[in-house]
Formats: structure tokens, C-alpha cells, sequence
């Protein structure tokens, strides 16, 4: 939780597909998600625009410094925040609003333009981390997007899920970022989509920090108190590495492995 007067910051390593790092202000997280123990059901939200790729921009025709000005050429930038944040707007808001807010739903590059965009916006909007793209491709954080969104008018509030319960609880409304620490195995999911089922993933090292958009769940079971059981719940995530990576651009994780890294992770989520 947040300490030095209410802000907690955590660096990760910069990773040009990754870019996440950690920011708490008990501010922000005074608005919070919570689960009264109500049922809860599978639920899938499905983005409206196409799966985002930071990386190989090249391929996709992108230079970054025709996008912002100031930014050096680079292949992959760690704009995962923005890529996130672009993914759950996009559930959100209707066809006029995506239209009104400049963010296409059928052209994946352009897209993906418009996060690099609001990107360099967030690393503006975090007034704790102390980056700033450009010129330095250094990262963002979960709070710095959601700000950086309702700066723009483009969403009215956001608010937090500190618990198991409560982010299953606020999937159940619409899709929550994650922002998490990121494992070395966790690059190359298994078949089945899981990430935290591959072999000592635990101990292949932390590559960085990340930021996806968990769009709902996949599995989701009980106590009979109305707890979630965290081994039985699965989520299901938007990743920003394209199409061809996971299961078409996702993967699942366990709420376990969520609850283990509780500490490492935040869950925003963006009201429009």
C-alpha cells in the first residue's frame, strides 16, 4: 500500500515491449471497487478495435516521430499502457464517441498511432514518475493513462480493484487494466493460452513491468460466502504484441497468480 505521504512508486526495468511501472496514490485509490459477496458469472468483453502491436512498428508503416513530435524512430516503443487503455475505451464507447475521440476501429495501425499518442501524454500525466516521452522512451503507469484520458475528457471517472474479489467483481462491468510484473516465460504462453502454466516461470526472472487490459473471465468460482476462489478463476487479457502472439492476441492467467503478485499489481478501471 502507499507510503512516503500516501504515493507508493515501483521502477521495473525498461523493456522496449513492456513499459509499466507501479504508482499508488491513496488519493485515487480512496475510489475503490468492492464485492459484497454477489454472484458473479463468466463474462468476455470484446475491444472494438483490432489487437495492437508496439512492437514491429515498421512493419506496420509507423515512424514515431511523424506521430509525435520530438519522438526518435523506433522499432517497438513501451507504450503498453496506452495500448490497454485504448483497448478498454474501445468497449466503453459507441461508434460516435470512438469517432469523436480520433480512435479508429478498423485500421490497426492507425490505432495504434493514436496510443503512441496518448502515450506521451501519460508520461506527462504521472506526476510521480519522473519520464517523459519524448524524448525518453521510459515508460508510464496505469495512473498516468487513466489521467491522461480524463484529461482529454474522454472518460468521466476511474476507479481501483485492491482485492480478488473485487477486481472478478468489477470484470463483471466492463474491462479493468492490469497493470503486473512480467516474467521471461510469460513471453511465450502455452497452448492453452496460460502464461502461469509454463514450467518455472517463476524463477526465469522478471523481465519488466507490463500493462494489458483483462476483458473478462473465462472461469469463476465461489465460496460460499460469495469469496471468489482464486485457483478455480480465470481471467482472460488483451496483450498489445499482436495478433499472431497467444490466443489471437490474449492470454489467460490464473486469479491465484494475480493474488500472489498482489502487491506488484494495480487494477484501474476507466468509467466513461
Amino acid at each position: 500500500m502507499p507510503t512516503n505521504h500516501g504515493v507508493l512508486v515501483r521502477h521495473y526495468t525498461h523493456h522496449p515491449a513492456l513499459g509499466r511501472h507501479q504508482t499508488l496514490d491513496a488519493r485515487s485509490l480512496a475510489y475503490r471497487r468492492h464485492h459484497r459477496g454477489e454472484t458473479l458469472r463468466t463474462v468476455r468483453w470484446q475491444p472494438a478495435i483490432p489487437v495492437l502491436d508496439q512492437q514491429n512498428l515498421y512493419a506496420q508503416g509507423i515512424r514515431t516521430s511523424a506521430v509525435v513530435p520530438g519522438a526518435p524512430d523506433a522499432d517497438a516503443v513501451g507504450s503498453c499502457t496506452a495500448n490497454a487503455a485504448a483497448a478498454a475505451l474501445s468497449v466503453l464507447l459507441g461508434p460516435a464517441d470512438l469517432e469523436r475521440a480520433g480512435l479508429p476501429v478498423d485500421d490497426a495501425a492507425e490505432a495504434e498511432r493514436w496510443a503512441l499518442r496518448l502515450y506521451a501524454e501519460a508520461t506527462t500525466a504521472d506526476e510521480y514518475l519522473p519520464y517523459q516521452w519524448p524524448p525518453a522512451d521510459s515508460g508510464s503507469s496505469g495512473l498516468g493513462v487513466a489521467r491522461a484520458l480524463k484529461a482529454r475528457g474522454l472518460i468521466d471517472s476511474y476507479s481501483h480493484a485492491l482485492d480478488a474479489s473485487a477486481l472478478a467483481a468489477a470484470l463483471q462491468e466492463g474491462p479493468v487494466l492490469i497493470g503486473l510484473p512480467w516474467f521471461h516465460a510469460w513471453f511465450t504462453p502455452a497452448a492453452d493460452g496460460f502464461v502461469d502454466t509454463v514450467p518455472y516461470w517463476r524463477t526465469s526472472g522478471l523481465a519488466g513491468g507490463h500493462e494489458v487490459c483483462a476483458t473478462g473471465l473465462e472461469e469463476v468460482a465461489q465460496y460460499p460466502d460469495g469469496r471468489v476462489i482464486p485457483e478455480r478463476t480465470v481471467l482472460r487479457l488483451r496483450n498489445s504484441w499482436g495478433p499472431s502472439w497467444g490466443l489471437d492476441g490474449d492470454f489467460l492467467l490464473r486469479l491465484s497468480t494475480y493474488a500472489a503478485l498482489r502487491d506488484q499489481i494495480d487494477a484501474v478501471q476507466l468509467h466513461a
